[in-house]
C-alpha cells in the first residue's frame, strides 16, 4: 500500500507549466530518485506532494506516516547560529508544537540519530562550523526525528566533493534497506541515482520515464544523459 501517491498532478507557475500530469506512488521501503536538467520541475513536484504548493489539478495523497524532509540548503541555513544538538532537536517540533520545552523523550531520538550517523561527537559543536559533509549528516539526522517513514531529500549532496558524497549515499541506502525507510531523492546524478535507487523518475515538466531502475538503465534517455554528465565532467 502506497504512503505518499499522486495522481495527473499538474502545477503552473503564471502561464509557465512547472509539472504537468505526474503521477507516481511510494511504498515503504521504496527508493525512488528524481532526475532531469535544471528547470524541469523535479523541486516544485517535492513541494507538490509535501503541500507546500498547491497542484492546479490532481490530487496527492499522503497517508499517516511520519515523514522527514531535508530541502536544498542555502547560505544562510549553512550559518545557523545554533549548536549541532540544537539543530537535531528542531526535528522535533512537530511532535512537539504544544510545549515549550523538549522532553526526555525528544532528546532521546535526537541522541540516537545523532549516533546513528556517527556524528554524535559533534553535538555541542556550532552548526555553521561544520564542514559540509559534517552539516548533510546532521540535517539528515534532523529529518529523521522528524519522521523516519519517509525521507524526502532535495539534493542532498550538492556542493560535497565525491568521497564524501559516496559516504552520505551509503547512510541513506543502508536506512533504506536496514530500517525500510522509504527515500524519495532529487538528484542531478543520474549515474549514482541509478546505482543507489531501486525506481527512477526522469522528468521534464511531464515524465519522461517513470518505472524500475533496471528499466531506465536499457532507455536511450539513459544513455544520452550519462554521455552528457561524463562530457561535463
Amino acid at each position: 500500500m502506497a504512503i505518499l501517491s499522486a495522481e495527473n498532478i499538474c502545477v503552473s507557475y503564471g502561464s509557465r507549466k512547472a509539472v504537468e500530469n505526474v503521477s507516481l506512488a511510494i511504498e515503504r521501503g521504496d527508493y525512488l530518485c528524481i532526475v532531469g536538467a535544471n528547470g524541469s520541475g523535479k523541486t516544485t513536484l517535492v513541494k507538490t506532494l509535501l503541500g507546500f504548493i498547491r497542484p492546479k489539478s490532481g490530487q496527492v495523497n499522503r497517508e499517516s506516516c511520519a515523514i522527514g524532509y531535508l530541502s536544498q540548503q542555502n547560505a544562510v541555513q549553512r550559518d545557523f547560529p545554533a549548536s549541532v544538538n540544537e539543530v537535531v532537536l528542531s526535528g522535533r517540533l512537530r511532535q512537539n508544537s504544544l510545549m515549550p520545552f523538549y522532553s526526555k523523550a525528544d532528546r532521546a531520538a535526537a541522541a540516537e540519530r545523532l549516533e546513528q550517523l556517527g556524528i554524535q561527537e559533534l553535538g555541542k559543536l556550532p552548526y555553521k562550523n561544520l564542514s559540509g559533509g559534517q552539516q548533510q549528516r546532521v540535517l539528515l539526522a534532523r529529518a529523521l526525528c522528524a519522521g523516519s517513514d519517509l525521507l524526502v531529500l532535495d539534493e542532498p549532496v550538492t556542493g560535497l566533493d565525491p568521497s564524501v558524497t559516496d559516504e552520505l549515499y551509503a547512510v541513506i541506502r543502508a536506512l533504506n534497506q536496514k530500517e525500510k525507510t522509504a527515500v524519495l531523492m532529487v538528484s542531478h546524478d543520474v549515474r549514482r541515482a541509478v546505482a543507489n535507487a531501486s525506481r527512477i523518475l526522469h522528468m521534464n515538466t511531464a515524465a519522461l520515464f517513470y518505472g524500475s531502475t533496471e528499466d531506465y538503465k536499457k532507455t536511450d534517455l539513459y544513455r544520452t544523459m550519462t554521455a552528457v554528465e561524463t562530457c561535463c565532467r
